[in-house]
């Protein structure tokens, strides 16, 4: 199972991680390179706490987080956990997302309707 961590705002990516109240937790089953079971789960946050989005990571075994902007300690303490940081990030979920397993997200990309800007 595949686990992806991402801070949201409505539908769309976080501008930052550490001001996140809401994270979408995605978990992805692949079979013969293909995904045959998703299931998406928003988990609200009290207040914005970069440490509570950490110990998510932690606790769900998270393998990816895709973010907008993160402090460089935090950026540091996941990888530290074995998780990948996609960082800098900007677009809707959805739009992030087919990027994502398209192989095609990376670092500072803007995407907008599905493309990159």
């Amino acid at each position: 199972m595949q686990r992806i961590l991402i801070p949201i705002l409505d539908n769309e990516i976080a501008h930052r991680f550490d001001l996140a109240t809401d994270v979408l937790i995605i978990s992805l089953v692949w079979v013969d390179d293909r995904i045959v079971d998703r299931e998406d789960k928003v988990v609200v946050l009290d207040h914005p706490s970069p440490e509570a989005i950490c110990r998510l990571v932690i606790v769900h075994t998270v393998n990816s987080v895709i973010c907008g902007g993160i402090e460089g300690e935090y950026y540091d303490f996941l990888q530290w956990k074995g998780a990948e940081v996609i960082d800098d990030v900007v677009g809707s979920t959805a739009d992030v997302m087919r990027a994502y397993l398209a192989g095609e997200l990376e670092p500072g990309m803007i995407l907008r309707r599905g493309k990159p800007v």
